[in-house]
């Protein structure tokens, strides 16, 4: 067996670990579940969307933007 190290990937990672733990980093991590996760995950669990029903930029836009629409219509009705 051969164990090899990616150097490269390990510099990748400790970079991304500096960033994540910088003052800048902490402020965008507690700021993540105040934005839009947790619109995606009642989307996904509570509505049940899973997938596209159709394939091409233009239309998955387009059922994106009527999910949109009704997730903001739900949001002003309760």
């Amino acid at each position: 067996r051969i164990i090899e190290v990616n150097e490269n990937l390990r510099r990748h990672k400790a970079k991304a670990y500096q960033l994540l733990n910088s003052e800048k980093g902490v402020e965008k991590r507690k700021q993540r579940c105040h934005d839009v996760e947790p619109v995606f995950g009642n989307i996904k669990q509570n509505h049940g969307f899973r997938r596209f029903m159709l394939r091409g930029k233009e239309k998955v836009a387009i059922e994106w933007g009527l999910l949109a629409i009704a997730q903001n219509v739900r949001k002003k009705a309760a």
